[in-house]
């Protein structure tokens, strides 16, 4: 379910040509961007952080980190209505779920490696929970630790994440 999903996100952030031909940007709602594809029809929404640090045993560190974006996909033909995912920028510990807080609202994401290492995912039950809460917020914050113990915090506006939304659901109906 999630290996057409990664391959699109995948092409997009890497700003791979080919991702040109399939993918098309169709509106950008101040801090997040929508994107359709055609053939199957796919639509996501993306962000990248406004803000990122990275501390090891306690101490502000300086890292390189990978692209780093946040995902909410409909993928209509496989009933998927809104995915939400994000992209770490570098292969997360496996065992040590990722925190991200919207106002009074914190839901752990997933870690996967058999499907991308550097990917998290909400469980399926807390997606509308989670996209509830963007929707009611005005910046997500993401604590995840690395496979090598490097804790990392990234700042999401949630400027134009509603319009954004809004504007998939209404491209993949």
């Amino acid at each position: 379910m999630f290996k057409k999903l990664m391959m699109t996100a995948i092409l997009v952030a890497s700003a791979v040509p080919l991702a040109a031909q399939e993918l098309a940007m169709v509106d950008s709602e101040t801090d997040w961007s929508v994107y359709v594809a055609e053939s199957p029809k796919e639509c996501f929404i993306v962000s990248k952080p406004t803000d990122w640090s990275a501390q090891r045993d306690g101490q502000a560190v300086t890292v390189r980190r990978g692209d780093i974006r946040f995902y909410i996909s409909i993928i209509p033909g496989e009933q998927i209505a809104s995915e939400p995912s994000f992209l770490a920028g570098y292969p997360l510990k496996q065992d040590a779920p990722v925190e991200m807080r919207v106002k009074d609202t914190t839901i752990n994401l997933y870690p996967n490696a058999e499907i991308n290492a550097e990917y998290a995912w909400p469980r399926p039950d807390e997606d509308a929970a989670l996209i509830a809460a963007m929707r009611g917020g005005s910046e997500a914050t993401i604590i995840g630790t690395s496979a090598r113990g490097t804790v990392t915090t990234d700042t999401f506006s949630l400027i134009g994440f509603t319009a954004a939304y809004e504007k998939a659901q209404e491209m993949c109906q």
